[in-house]
């Protein structure tokens, strides 16, 4: 089997690695084969030190911002080493599916049921880098019916979160929650806690179908002529 590479963010929390194992540990389980994990920023291996040979490269990344877009096909490309990128996970309906069942359980420990959401993504200034972002909140709007989901930025693009919650609530909305549409524990979950909503769900990393998601990526660029082992996502 071709090795395979999550290409990820990095966080300086060690409860993002423990989110991240989780998630390397439900791979594992389903597909046999244990990611290594290739990180841009604050933690080691680097992305370039995490590949090798032939590998095949999942960006764990729910935009396509800069560093979907440019910085992880430029180490990529830069190796040499007969390297395969796939597709982000950005705007994959098992995101939202994530999204839901999280905010869900966001809402039972808050004991409320929320009658707004507001979907709290990272924000990109670069064309069309909110997209996933913009395909999660409608996606999840329909696994929500008669809920309202605004989009909102933890930096880059506007509204900020708070700005969409106070504008929910202006609007006669009492139970504003907020669904995470991040990845691991970082400096923007940190940042949610304090944006006024009734209920804020966890990242959505270790959720089982982010799991089949970058599972499924990889079989399909490690045997791209033969249908994947496991079935298209939910």
């Amino acid at each position: 089997m071709r090795p395979f590479v999550l290409a990820v963010h990095g966080s300086s929390l060690p409860t993002a690695a423990a989110t991240l194992e989780r998630l390397c540990d439900a791979v594992e389980r389903l597909g046999g084969i244990r990611p290594v994990l290739g990180h841009l920023d604050h933690q080691s291996p680097s992305l370039a030190e995490a590949l090798s040979e032939s590998a095949v490269v999942v960006p764990l990344l729910l935009g396509d911002g800069y560093h979907r877009t440019v910085d992880i096909p430029a180490v990529v490309e830069g190796h040499g080493m007969d390297c395969v990128l796939t597709p982000g996970l950005s705007g994959e309906p098992a995101i939202a599916v994530a999204l839901r069942d999280r905010l869900r359980e966001a809402e039972e420990r808050a004991g409320v049921r929320a009658d707004a959401v507001v979907l709290a993504a990272a924000g990109s200034s670069r064309p069309g880098g909110n997209d996933g972002a913009l395909v999660a909140a409608r996606q999840l709007r329909a696994l929500l019916p008669g809920v309202p989901v605004r989009t909102a930025y933890c930096s880059a693009a506007k509204p900020g979160v708070p700005e969409a919650v106070a504008r929910l609530r202006a609007a006669g909305h009492g139970r504003v929650a907020v669904a995470t549409h991040l990845l691991a524990p970082g400096r923007f979950t940190l940042a949610l806690a304090g944006a006024g909503a009734d209920a804020v769900s966890a990242p959505i990393a270790d959720h089982a179908e982010v799991g089949r998601l970058v599972l499924h990526r990889y079989e399909v660029a490690h045997v791209p002529a033969v249908s994947p082992l496991l079935p298209e996502p939910a």
